[in-house]
């Protein structure tokens, strides 16, 4: 995925602030292999429907559900739709 010089400086701004149990592996992809994730609304909430949401650090649960509180993974889908 192509990622602008405004989107990179971004991006590295919100991985300095995070503590990732993936080691940014989103990051180092290119943003290829990316958790699975679904918007909620119109971009309010990202819906986390990876298998293992539970024990992920981002993943809170909601009713029958999780949301990804990954602020990186919720840029990119706000940003990119992906």
């Amino acid at each position: 995925m192509q990622v602008t010089k405004e989107h990179d400086h971004k991006i590295r701004k919100i991985m300095r602030g995070l503590q990732c149990q993936r080691d940014f592996e989103c990051y180092a992809s290119k943003f290829e292999n990316l958790s699975k994730a679904g918007v909620i609304g119109d971009v309010i909430m990202v819906e986390c429907i990876e298998e293992k949401a539970k024990t992920r650090k981002f993943g809170r649960s909601v009713g029958l559900g999780y949301i990804c509180e990954c602020a990186l993974r919720n840029y990119i889908i706000r940003n990119f739709y992906r």
